[in-house]
This record gives C-alpha cells, sequence and structure tokens, in this order.
C-alpha cells in the first residue's frame, strides 16, 4: 500500500513538474511533447534502438532471476521467507526490474497504455497458471505480438498517416481490462 501511495505522489509530484515546464515551453517543444505522449515505435534511431535493447535486456535479465523469488511470494512473504528468501533483496530487484523495462520503454516510445496492465492478466488467463516461469515468457510472446498488431493497426493500410498507438493500444485494451474485472467480480460472487 505504501508503494501504491507513494507511486500516486511521485506521479502528481511529476505531473506538476512537467505542467511548469510546459508552461515555459515553446510552441515547437509542446508539440513535440504531445506527438511523444501519443505513443510511436517509429521514429527510433539506430542508436536509441541499441540504448532501448540494452536497457531492455538488462531489465528482463533482472526480471530472470526475479522469477524464484515471484514464485515463492505466492503463497504470501511469510512462506517466502520460511523458504529463505531474502525479501529485502527480492523485492530491491523486481522494483529494478519493474523501473528499467517501463521507464526505459516510455522515454523511448511514448507513455504507452494497457500494455502493461493486460497483457499479463490476458497470458495468466490463456495458460492458466500462476507459475511466474510460465508467465514471463508468455508475457513477452503476447506483449510484443499486441504491439505489433497495434503498430500493424495504426499504419492505417492505404492511408499516408499513422494514428497514435496510445490510441489503439487504448481502444482494444480498454475493453479488455473492463472484461477481466467484470468477469473477476462474477468469479468472486
Amino acid at each position: 500500500m505504501a508503494i501504491l501511495i507513494v507511486g500516486l505522489m511521485f506521479g502528481s509530484f511529476t505531473n506538476a513538474f512537467v505542467g511548469v515546464l510546459s508552461y515555459f515551453g515553446s510552441a515547437e517543444q509542446l508539440q513535440k511533447f504531445t506527438f511523444w505522449s501519443m505513443g510511436n515505435i517509429g521514429n527510433l534511431t539506430w542508436n536509441s534502438i541499441l540504448i532501448l535493447g540494452i536497457a531492455i535486456m538488462v531489465g528482463l535479465l533482472l526480471s530472470l532471476l526475479a522469477i524464484k523469488s515471484l514464485n515463492s511470494l505466492l503463497l504470501g512473504e511469510n512462506y517466502a521467507k520460511s523458504l529463505g528468501l531474502n525479501f529485502k533483496k527480492s523485492r530491491l530487484i523486481i522494483i529494478v526490474a519493474t523501473s528499467i523495462l517501463a521507464g526505459s520503454i516510455t522515454a523511448f516510445a511514448g507513455p504507452i497504455a494497457f500494455i502493461g496492465l493486460a497483457v499479463p492478466h490476458l497470458a495468466k488467463l490463456i495458460f492458466q497458471t500462476s507459475s511466474h516461469s510460465v508467465l514471463f515468457w508468455s508475457t513477452v510472446l503476447l506483449g510484443s505480438s499486441f504491439m505489433l498488431l497495434c503498430d500493424l493497426i495504426s499504419q492505417v493500410p492505404g492511408g499516408d498517416f499513422t494514428l497514435p498507438i496510445n490510441a489503439i493500444t487504448s481502444i482494444i485494451g480498454a475493453p479488455v481490462v473492463v472484461w477481466l474485472l467484470v468477469r473477476k467480480r462474477k468469479m468472486m460472487n
């Protein structure tokens, strides 16, 4: 709960900071920011792709190292500690891996909604497992496939324009998340 509250407060602080920078920004800078905030995976240079690839590999490697910890945490913190899990170290690795993965893709491609929220739940539904060794690879596969599908749709076949990928992921992802929430609520009743 504390991490959630800190995250919300950090998000609020960041939005305020961005608002101040936007106020003092030029029209060109505001236009660049607006396009970045819509998400785009097509404007990356090869140097950007190299840096992003390295960051993603580091994040995925740290995530792979955390799989055993995540599996032991499925039954609770006390159970995981009884198995000999160093909870503080594991939590740090999980937070760093998540921060590297989410931060690097957001920095280079913009805030692309619903991929990180909907895809892991879909993977869990499709593969009917809680094992993070299965969910890790299925989420990577489904997430990349879903992003490619959304990018293909955003290219508007036959058109000379590209829709913002964030709009496409939201149009597809929002109903999926709502469906998951409704389905979970029905299962609990």
